[in-house]
């Protein structure tokens, strides 16, 4: 029997415990949820057992289930232990490094910096994924990033955090604004305009709706859009300004159309941070894309 039980079959299998559905696993796993869900099946048919109650609501552990579950986890530490040791041992950096960033870094600072470090490390490929903040720091604490990128944040234990690039919030708008006249721009004086809003929901937009709030101001934005590109084709329309990164306003507001004023307000000088799982020592090429990063 023991023949039969695979390695990945059994990380499928504690990914699965630990999100409480098959289909989250699988899209973290970035795997088909049907060849996820055959994989259970014949890790049952393995043990002789069921591991898991199905329901619609997700799948919970059988008793049986909960002692796989606490023996994979060891396991698949143990396994990945091994991958870095011997990843350790090369003299050569190979192999694939999972990058998580978030959607400024991607766009204004990692492009050329990347090129420069695959260029001089044939042997690996980056990995890049684009999520907001939170979601890297979580993808590096459940060890599905190798490395991230995000706005800076209180480092959660058991992860490190470098300085990567500073990046602060800048106001866009149309050259011919009323606003371009200053040389910066208080939140409250751009809240007295339209505004054209960024990823409902996420990092910036989350930290432009509190900031308004303790000014007992609302931040209503006439338009929202999901990416920097398209929250300039608005301003340059002249539906509204926008706060944006430097980085994105650098990226799609550069031309004589646009007026970029720097946003006067003390939490707008947002820094950038690497962040990694600790490990000692790291995988030769997680480290090697760390250092590159960092210089």
């Amino acid at each position: 029997m023991a023949r039969r039980i695979d390695p990945y079959s059994v990380r499928l299998f504690v990914a699965a415990a630990q999100a409480g559905s098959i289909v989250r696993a699988a899209e973290q796993e970035h795997i088909a949820a049907s060849a996820l869900s055959r994989r259970l099946a014949d890790l049952e048919h393995s043990f002789g057992t069921a591991l898991l109650v199905r329901s619609p609501r997700g799948i919970a552990l059988t008793d049986a289930g909960r002692l796989v579950f606490e023996r994979g986890l060891k396991i698949d530490e143990d396994l990945q232990a091994l991958v870095r040791e011997v990843q350790a041992e090369g003299a050569e950096a190979r192999g694939t490094v999972r990058l998580y960033a978030n959607m400024s870094a991607v766009i204004g600072f990692l492009p050329e910096r990347l090129q420069r470090f695959m260029a001089a490390h044939a042997g690996v490929t980056v990995s890049l994924h684009e999520e907001d903040t939170p979601d890297v720091i979580r993808a590096c604490l459940d060890d599905r990033a190798d490395v991230g990128i995000g706005v800076e944040m209180p480092v959660p234990a058991g992860l490190d955090a470098w300085h990567f690039a500073s990046d602060p919030l800048q106001v866009v708008m149309p050259a011919s604004h009323e606003l371009a006249a200053l040389h910066e721009v208080t939140f409250s004086q751009a809240l007295a305009h339209p505004l054209i809003g960024i990823h409902h929901g996420g990092a910036l937009d989350r930290s432009l709706h509190e900031r308004a709030e303790a000014l007992g101001r609302t931040f209503a934005p006439k338009v929202t859009v999901s990416s920097f590109d398209a929250v300039c084709r608005m301003v340059e329309a002249g539906l509204g300004i926008a706060i944006v990164p430097q980085s994105a306003a650098a990226a799609y507001a550069g031309t004589q159309r646009f007026a970029r004023r720097a946003l006067d307000a003390p939490w707008a000088a947002r820094n950038l941070h690497l962040y990694a799982l600790h490990r000692n020592p790291q995988p030769l090429a997680v480290q090697a894309l760390l250092d590159s990063l960092r210089g």
